[in-house]
């Protein structure tokens, strides 16, 4: 995997509000968790929930995403529409620009991203949260086999990967997603709420908390 963004004009991280970073291998739930949050914030003009661009397209079932062909992708990376870019499984996928505005302005914006990037985000924006979540190991299986995007042998190779890069460490936000999705998708809610009002706070507990 690759992934780089163009730093900001400034040479400076970005701030004014936070990027909320929501992590965590397939399968344990994140853009359902997201999706939760969404509908539970709507209409609050604090948050902003990214759409992220990927050259693949939508299934209507997990992540609502905008989908460019390669060219289309190419072109808009290459004239500048992306805050960040990164390539994984093949496939190429971006956050829009408009994330730095955002930020710039003191929203507080949320984004389902890979743990690749976690360096890069904290260095280029000044409240950065990271939020990792995670399920049981039987729970995931069943849900990428309803995906239906891998067969039973990808699913088992993923799975494998999972235990590995479980060894690596961050300073993060744990949510264990295995039960209902209300469970967790408050969490998410209310863990949002608090980076609005006091980022402070909720990156020093962060900090007490490593993964």
């Amino acid at each position: 995997m690759s992934a780089y963004g163009s730093p900001p004009a400034s040479g400076s991280a970005i701030s004014g509000g936070s990027f909320v970073a929501v992590a965590g291998p397939s399968g344990v739930g994140k853009d359902t968790l997201i999706n939760y949050a969404r509908d539970r914030l709507a209409g609050d003009q604090r948050f902003v929930f990214v759409r992220r661009i990927i050259t693949r397209d939508a299934d209507g079932v997990t992540e609502d995403h905008d989908t460019l062909s390669r060219k289309e992708f190419a072109a808009a990376e290459a004239a500048g529409k992306f805050s960040l870019v990164w390539q994984a499984h093949g496939l190429s996928y971006a956050l829009p620009r408009s994330v730095d505005a955002d930020i710039a302005a003191g929203r507080v914006v949320i984004a389902n991203i890979s743990r690749q990037l976690i360096d890069e985000l904290k260095a280029r924006y000044e409240n950065f949260v990271l939020v990792v979540v995670s399920a049981h190991r039987d729970v995931i299986a069943a849900r990428l086999k309803a995906r239906g995007r891998e067969s039973d042998a990808e699913i088992v190779a993923r799975l494998n990967r999972i235990a590995v890069q479980d060894t690596v460490r961050y300073e993060a936000i744990r949510l264990e997603n295995s039960g209902p999705k209300e469970t967790a998708g408050e969490r998410l809610a209310s863990l949002l709420k608090a980076t609005a009002e006091d980022p402070e706070t909720v990156k020093e507990a962060m900090a007490r908390a490593p993964l």
